[in-house]
């Protein structure tokens, strides 16, 4: 009890946030969202919202996640830490697809009703501008160093690229017919675009805006996701029940995985080691090993799951006890200049990341203190990742 004490003592006085892996999918006809311990692989929290969720996209630090509701014209802003609602922001007509850039500064909304994006400053959760692209958008997207944001317009079969420094459309791309979903390669070299109405997977490549390859896969392909070292893309079929696997080195189908009814939404734990699958007439959530390809698990949701966009979180534990059984961390200074202290109750796999998800460093620790070398990093923001069994606790640091 003394131990279990000093702590939760130690958590409060040190501002620490502990971690576990959540995900958050959006249940189009039950107006709320299932919380999924990725440990357990089971519902933990029901969250209502607004009126037919689809779309929904995780900050980069695991503290908020926003849901786009298409029949309320308006996205919540759930805090993980509580998992409750604490906001709601107007948007455009229908919105569908949502994507928060790398540094959490700006949250993009595509609404489909009346063919515009929704660009949200995340400090005060207004609208800030509102830009006009194809016909119909669906997914989007945005590029790691948050220079630019494609969407996917279903009708105009293209995507339209905005400059997110001017907020305006910067060039159109022809694709194939229907695109859904649209997802960002961690490098930022590339770009997945899911086409629906022929059956492909168009790749753009970033630097000159042109299709570089185009990828038949299954029937009605929807969703899509990448694994987080930018390997493998994934890509729900919705009238053929699977997950089409495809090798980005060689921009070919290498595997089909057989999943629920209707799958439409999927991500990626961050570890890589997992693809969870809405399933959207089936009312369950497919879980896939990455290593075999094969469904390990089944996850009863709520009523018709969609997920589209990235719905995989790191979430605050709320229960002393919980809490206990991940590492407890401080890190100081920061900002720092130099040397970043690291101080630890747990042996842990510690990462420095980029806000893009790129490593730097890695390392493992005992539990105690250890000193780390910065003074390399260009200044900026960055990530800490304290890796165990339990889950995945994420702090940012700033480099000066």
């Amino acid at each position: 009890m003394i131990k279990r004490l000093f702590f939760v003592a130690l958590v409060i006085l040190l501002g620490v946030s502990i971690h576990a892996q959540t995900a958050y999918v959006t249940n189009f006809l039950g107006d709320n969202v299932s919380v999924i311990n990725v440990a357990t692989n089971t519902v933990v929290a029901t969250i209502p919202v607004g009126d037919l969720p689809l779309g929904v996209s995780v900050s980069s630090d695991g503290s908020k996640v926003y849901i786009g509701n298409y029949g309320a014209n308006s996205v919540n802003v759930i805090s993980t830490a509580t998992n409750t609602v604490t906001d709601t922001i107007t948007v455009g007509d229908s919105p569908s697809g949502l994507v928060i850039s790398a540094d959490g500064s700006m949250l993009y909304v595509s609404n489909t009703g009346d063919n515009s994006v929704s660009v949200i400053n995340t400090s005060t959760n207004t609208v800030v501008a509102t830009i006009t692209v194809g016909t119909v958008p669906e997914g989007i997207s945005v590029l790691p160093d948050g220079s630019k944001v494609y969407v996917a317009n279903w009708a105009g079969h293209t995507v339209s690229v905005i400059n997110a420094a001017t907020n305006t459309v910067a060039t159109t791309i022809s694709v194939g017919a229907q695109p859904e979903g649209v997802v960002v390669s961690p490098d930022g070299s590339t770009v997945y675009v899911a086409n629906s109405g022929n059956n492909t997977v168009s790749v753009i490549n970033t630097a000159t805006n042109t299709v570089s390859a185009t990828i038949p896969i299954g029937n009605k392909p929807y969703g899509i996701t990448i694994s987080p070292n930018g390997s493998k893309v994934y890509v729900t079929n919705q009238f053929e029940n699977s997950v089409s696997v495809i090798n980005t080195a060689t921009n070919t189908l290498i595997d089909t995985i057989t999943v629920g009814a209707v799958p439409t939404g999927l991500s990626v734990s961050p570890d890589g080691s997992k693809v969870y699958v809405a399933n959207g007439n089936g009312n369950t959530i497919s879980v896939i090993n990455t290593t075999s390809n094969t469904v390990v698990a089944t996850i009863t949701s709520g009523n018709e799951p969609k997920g589209f966009g990235n719905f995989i979180s790191t979430c605050i534990f709320s229960n002393a006890d919980a809490m206990l059984e991940v590492p407890v961390v401080a890190i100081y200074p920061n900002p720092a200049s130099a040397y970043l202290e690291i101080e630890i109750t747990q042996p842990a796999t510690i990462e420095v990341t980029t806000l893009q998800g790129r490593l730097i460093k890695a390392m493992r620790l005992s539990s105690g203190r250890t000193s780390t070398d910065i003074s390399f990093l260009p200044e900026g923001i960055y990530f800490l990742k304290v890796k165990t069994e339990q889950g995945i606790w994420i702090k940012k640091f700033i480099k000066e």
